[in-house]
């Protein structure tokens, strides 16, 4: 599990986060909502390894992982921003981390059409990033996030966007993967609805956040 303990956090002089903790159990979806200016990013930047607080501590199962290197924490991220790579195609997008971690070319094969069909984009392997819709491309980016397993994943505002009803259908979807990959995910969102759709907990920044 997740559990973030006593966090602070401050950029010159002034405070972002101020004891936040977070708990956050295997399988298990955690919406933080809050204004802009929260500390909400802030907190997913944290917990990923790419801020680090000036006090409080990260754990993950069992560990510590404060001043462990992003790339060592086995956590999983998901921007506003695709952040898709525009010279690969979907297949491959998909396969860039177990890439990263020396997987097999059939390992990776396996598990990138294992996705392809979780998110619903089955025969979309070959296709160009550039030819996707909106819709296309957040899934894509979903599927790259949960391909090498992670213990944890962060969405940071994922279906920001989209129209309101493909947003919609996009967040039922979402629930639905991250149920069915038992992957435990904290999703940092302005709209209630979405929170209240994708997540089994809702955290307001600034209020008890244990």
């Amino acid at each position: 599990m997740l559990d973030v303990r006593d966090v602070s956090l401050s950029f010159d002089g002034h405070p972002v986060l101020q004891r936040a903790a977070l708990q956050v159990p295997t399988g298990d979806v955690v919406a933080l909502l809050g204004p802009s200016g929260a500390g909400k990013s802030s907190l997913l930047r944290v917990i990923a390894g790419l801020l680090v607080p000036d006090t409080g501590t990260v754990w993950l199962d069992g560990r510590e992982v404060t001043h462990v290197p992003p790339h060592q924490r086995h956590i999983g991220l998901m921007f506003q921003n695709e952040q898709l790579f525009p010279h690969l195609d979907v297949a491959a997008n998909i396969g860039f981390g177990l890439r990263m971690q020396g997987a097999t070319k059939t390992a990776i094969a396996t598990r990138v059409e294992e996705l392809l069909t979780v998110v619903g984009l089955q025969g979309f392997g070959q296709r160009r990033v550039a030819h996707l819709s909106g819709g296309e491309a957040k899934r894509v980016a979903l599927a790259r996030a949960l391909a090498p397993r992670p213990a944890v994943l962060l969405l940071d505002e994922p279906l920001t966007g989209l129209d309101r009803e493909l947003h919609d259908r996009l967040a039922l979807d979402l629930a639905s993967i991250l149920r069915s990959t038992v992957t435990a995910a904290v999703l940092v969102t302005h709209d209630h609805d979405e929170a209240a759709t994708v997540a089994d907990r809702t955290v307001v920044l600034g209020a008890d956040m244990t």
